[in-house]
């Protein structure tokens, strides 16, 4: 679904605030894995990422999620897969969904439709810009 019919959706609709996710694969992963380390750092990284257990199926979301907010940091990707072991939407929201995490869930439904969807527009947008970096 296109980001412009999603946001159509909700304003026609007005539903209830709902965020896109990103549809993302191991490819992904790989991919910004050797983009985002270097050469002697891959190995570690991605054995990193094989180690990381939320207790469900590894998910190349919360994969990526981390290796975002670790930017390029091994020691920072291992932090944030250990706060993702205890609940994987500590490293979702900050990484795909950044001034909605600033803002807040409590102050953004105070906001008008149109001032929703800004942030919206904006957090999905610095994703897919980060995403094909």
């Amino acid at each position: 679904m296109s980001l412009k019919h999603f946001l159509e959706r909700i304003v026609l609709r007005e539903q209830p605030l709902v965020q896109p996710t990103p549809d993302v694969t191991p490819r992904d992963v790989d991919r910004v894995v050797h983009r985002d380390f270097q050469k002697e750092q891959i190995a570690e990284v991605l054995a990193a990422l094989d180690k990381f257990d939320s207790g469900r199926a590894p998910s190349p979301r919360v994969h990526l999620a981390a290796l975002k907010l670790a930017n390029g940091s091994v020691e920072k990707l291992k932090g944030c897969l250990e706060l993702a072991t205890s609940d994987y939407r500590d490293v979702l929201v900050p990484a795909e969904y950044p001034e909605f995490a600033r803002i807040g869930s409590r102050s953004l439904k105070k906001m008008s439709i149109k001032e929703r969807n800004r942030v919206i527009e904006n957090d999905w947008r610095q994703y897919g810009e980060w995403l094909r970096k």
